[in-house]
């Protein structure tokens, strides 16, 4: 495996309400090599492994930044000739900016990406990397590329205990945890609620997660009203995003967890497996955790609503099985042990 990574990200920062999750992956990889280098725009220092060093390329102007960037590759291109690695992480112009430099100088280039949609942007970013890692082939908008190499998710499976609170089936807890994003079949999952409590399941419905533009807090809006004209509001409660250290207590405290996003595998599904909480979904990009029964039609809500009838049925006991058979499936195939060695794995040369 090479000895020192160059680790380009977009923040490197433990308040970040998104990309928080690159800190342990970052300390998963300073546990395989010598020495890691991180970039990103801004950087907390303090949560670097203690074999780590940062650059930030901050600045208000586009391409100051790429400048920054191509800056920090200069003075490190020395070792990282010797036995090193470049990974951009979860930006595909970043790949593209470091190409040139990096494949030059022999240094392989590793693009770690996992979204379904596909661009002009990625499919460069695809033929200019030495490998593309994703979670599996279907989290990749190219899945027939050969260059992708699969590694699971990389979940810190560490901050998520085993679940302790007993599962309840009256009400039923139903927990959502996504950005608001039409993408992200809000409204699918209030039907089913709607359906399911006019069949006579008592079920109840909190959703977390960030209105980031001003789509996302239009399309909120727009549940907030279907919330209302279906007269869920005893049922249904829209929040706020929630902080990544609260993540585990909401875990503990639902019944069920939905993911009804479109395109590849959704980190947070495996979090939530990882926290031994029973998921229903409807992307099949996660059948290597979930069970045939889990899934659901993305925009069939009765599909939905019967797998909450089903989730209320069960004993307490049964609920408990399918959380530690998740969370074991997440430990062996997605934890971030396993996620830097793969890695670092499809950066060997």
């Amino acid at each position: 495996m090479p000895r020192i990574v160059f680790f380009i990200t977009q923040q490197y920062d433990p308040a970040d309400p998104v990309l928080a999750t690159t800190i342990p992956q970052v300390h998963a990889l300073a546990a395989l090599a010598d020495e890691v280098v991180v970039v990103a725009d801004r950087v907390d220092r303090s949560a670097l492994p203690p074999n780590a060093r940062a650059y930030s390329f901050h600045s208000r102007f586009k391409a100051l930044r790429g400048l920054k960037l191509l800056a920090a590759l200069v003075r490190e291109l020395t070792k990282l000739r010797r036995d090193g690695v470049v990974i951009t992480h979860m930006c595909p112009v970043y790949t593209i900016i470091s190409a040139p430099l990096v494949r030059l100088a022999g240094v392989p280039l590793v693009m770690w990406h996992t979204h379904w949609k596909a661009d002009l942007v990625v499919k460069t970013g695809e033929r200019v990397a030495s490998r593309v890692v994703s979670v599996d082939r279907s989290s990749f908008p190219f899945p027939s590329s050969r260059k992708l190499v699969a590694t699971g998710h990389g979940i810190d499976v560490s901050s998520f205990s085993p679940r302790q609170m007993p599962f309840a089936s009256q009400p039923l807890r139903v927990l959502v945890v996504t950005r608001y994003s039409p993408a992200k079949g809000h409204e699918t999952v209030v039907r089913a609620v709607g359906i399911a409590a006019a069949e006579g399941v008592d079920v109840q419905l909190d959703v977390y997660g960030p209105a980031l533009n001003d789509e996302a807090r239009t399309f909120r809006a727009r549940v907030e009203r279907l919330v209302e004209e279906l007269g869920l509001g005893d049922r249904v409660r829209l929040h706020d995003a929630v902080a990544r250290d609260d993540l585990p207590a909401l875990f503990e405290t639902a019944d069920l967890f939905v993911n009804n996003a479109r395109g590849g595998a959704d980190r947070v599904v495996f979090e939530a497996g990882a926290s031994g909480l029973p998921i229903v979904a409807s992307n099949h990009a996660h059948d290597d955790v979930l069970d045939d029964a889990a899934f659901f039609e993305f925009d069939q809500p009765e599909s939905l609503a019967r797998l909450f009838a089903d989730a209320a049925s069960r004993t307490t006991d049964e609920s408990a099985a399918i959380g530690e058979r998740l969370r074991e499936r997440v430990l062996s195939r997605h934890s971030v042990d396993t996620w830097a060695t793969g890695l670092l794995r499809a950066g060997g040369r």
